[in-house]
């Protein structure tokens, strides 16, 4: 049988067409060929065109669909994986009411803080594991209190996987773990959050039905199977933010299993079964996709927004008629440390590991008489690695120390130079695996679809590629170096 994966990237939309028996793609696309641009209207603000992403999605099915690699009616299921913590909001005819304020968006910090010193941080931590900062939550209450025009056609809210799946079947779903995304979700109560829809006066009729993770979701549109190719009627059976399917993808699913990413954003992301929470909320904790009333299994994540994004925009600057390959040989050219020259990637919206402190991105120490290119790709590489040993260090400090991290080969963990840097700045070894987001999504829909018996059945053949192991703590000097000037950064701030 072949499973349809759908993964709504910032950058572009992937689409994977995986065969059940070998679990492996037999097609796949990437659409746009570009990188998708963010709306920036204002300095802190980040949103796309929903839209976009649909016509995206089936350009990319169209593609894959050419290959002729594959019958698309023997397509039997579809799952879907998308950026987390945006907001889509959408009339009673299904109509987008306005672009999506997205995942590295800013503007509702403030609104998120006071719903946290309202409600009670007390409280707030114990039944939400987090503080509303500026996740899916305070962005609505952004858009109630800023564009009340727009805020009164709402019918229901939204998160960019949500409105994929809607667009494919006319239905709208949600989940605990993605009501828990967007601090919608009472994990104490079991249930969508009276503190939240109280303090923001929300209408509750707002929220879709909540359905588990691994479900039927809706059934293909006649229309919509007619213009892609595919059978009607058959389902999305799977639904889930990009960091708990990438865990997934990675058969992280049990307590002590940590997956990392390195895509626009850097994140690591370890599976718990207990309600904890970061007293300050620079990490945050999610139901994962296995999460169950009955049986807790809790994502807890570290996101750093300015990880491929920073390698994108030096790209772009610095090398833009090269590859991504070329300028990692480049970067290797210099030597560890760069001379001294430092960079700290925030320049992506606020950080939640830094308080939600807009520092900025920066580059300290440069030297026209010392430093070049290669210097600053090499810095470019460091100031990434180190931020998430900075993270990492903030989950050890919650409980979480992890002895490896798996991470696909994929995006920056592509890059030999990257994942040798990566593994000495956090002295943990990395197990890289042949691994794709949409080809995870894929193998979600299979067992939502109950092609599969379990989990475990789905990703039973799975390619461990190498194992990346530290070679001593050479880099700490430069780690505690690049932290001295993050912390300088942060209290000049």
């Amino acid at each position: 049988m072949l499973l349809l994966g759908i993964d709504i990237g910032t950058s572009s939309i992937k689409v994977s067409v995986v065969d059940s028996d070998t679990q492996h793609a037999i097609a796949s696309a990437q659409y746009p060929d570009q990188e998708n641009p963010i709306i920036s209207l204002q300095p802190g603000w980040a949103e796309q065109s929903p839209e976009m992403w649909w016509l995206q999605v089936q350009q990319a099915i169209q593609i894959c669909n050419r290959s002729g690699n594959y019958d698309p009616k023997d397509i039997t299921a579809i799952g879907i994986a998308y950026q987390m913590h945006g907001l889509v909001l959408v009339d009673k005819n299904q109509q987008v009411l306005r672009d999506s304020i997205i995942w590295c968006d800013s503007r509702s910090v403030e609104i998120g803080n006071q719903a946290f010193a309202a409600i009670g941080e007390k409280r707030c931590l114990s039944h939400l594991l987090n503080s509303p900062g500026n996740f899916t939550a305070a962005k609505l209450g952004w858009v109630k209190k800023n564009e009340p025009d727009v805020y009164d056609l709402v019918d229901k809210v939204l998160l960019p996987g949500d409105f994929i799946a809607m667009r494919l079947t006319g239905h709208v779903t949600t989940s605990a773990a993605a009501l828990s995304e967007g601090i919608f979700y009472d994990f104490m109560d079991q249930k969508i959050s009276k503190d939240i829809i109280s303090y923001f006066d929300f209408d509750p009729w707002f929220f879709p039905l909540i359905k588990p993770v691994f479900s039927n979701h809706g059934e293909l549109l006649p229309e919509v199977a007619k213009h892609l190719g595919l059978k009607k009627g058959i389902p999305v059976a799977y639904k889930a933010g990009d960091q708990p399917n990438n865990a997934l993808s990675l058969n992280v699913l049990n307590p002590g299993e940590v997956a990392a990413t390195a895509g626009t954003s850097g994140v690591i992301y370890a599976v718990s079964d207990k309600l904890s929470y970061d007293p300050q909320s620079r990490v945050n904790t999610f139901a994962h996709v296995n999460y169950a009333t009955n049986m807790q299994r809790l994502g807890v994540l570290l996101c750093i927004n300015g990880t491929g994004r920073l390698y994108s925009w030096a790209k772009t600057l610095f090398g833009s008629n090269n590859t991504y390959p070329q300028l990692n040989e480049k970067a290797a050219q210099a030597p560890a440390g760069s001379y001294g020259l430092r960079i700290l990637p925030f320049g992506n919206g606020v950080e939640r590991m830094l308080n939600n402190k807009p520092i900025g991105a920066h580059t300290l120490n440069l030297d026209f008489n010392l430093h070049g290119k290669e210097h600053i790709l090499r810095a470019v590489h460091e100031g990434i690695a180190c931020s998430f040993r900075y993270g990492l260090d903030i989950m050890r400090e919650n409980g979480i120390g992890p002895s490896v991290i798996r991470a696909g080969r994929a995006n920056l963990f592509l890059s030999d130079l990257f994942t040798e840097i990566f593994v000495n700045a956090t002295g943990i070894p990395v197990e890289l695996y042949k691994n794709d987001g949409s080809a995870g999504a894929a193998l979600g829909a299979g067992i939502g679809a109950k092609i599969f018996a379990s989990p475990k059945e789905a990703f039973s053949k799975m390619e461990k590629l190498k194992v990346v192991e530290p070679s001593g703590n050479r880099f700490e000097p430069i780690y505690q170096d690049w932290k001295r000037l993050l912390v300088d950064k942060m209290g000049s701030s």
